[in-house]
């Protein structure tokens, strides 16, 4: 597993616009680089991700090979009830995590 960093409030006013910070640990491999013995590195990247509020999809991206190591993504949404954010990261040779936090909305 790979190591993720989310940054959320725990708890939001009915209506109110929360920033979402999402960072996960991942080498990012582009295929196009040569290793030290000359052949090409396997590309090695995370295609997708994308982020549920209580079932709900609120973002989603579809990164490529220009994306820089470990991704940061930040994206905002409405805190409309409390429930759960379940956060997805899939990618090459069956990558996928998925981490949930939980909010109170107010």
């Amino acid at each position: 597993m790979a190591r993720v960093l989310l940054n959320l409030p725990r708890s939001a006013a009915k209506g109110a616009v929360i920033e979402i910070r999402t960072l996960i640990m991942h080498p990012m491999e582009s295929g196009f680089r040569p290793g030290t013995n000359g052949t090409i590195l396997a590309r090695d990247i995370i295609t997708r991700f994308s982020c549920s509020y209580n079932g709900e999809q609120v973002f989603q991206a579809e990164l490529s090979s220009a994306i820089a190591a470990n991704p940061f993504i930040s994206f905002t949404t409405v805190a409309t009830e409390s429930g759960t954010l379940s956060f997805t990261w899939e990618g090459d040779n069956d990558f996928r995590q998925t981490e949930t936090r939980d909010i109170a909305v107010t």
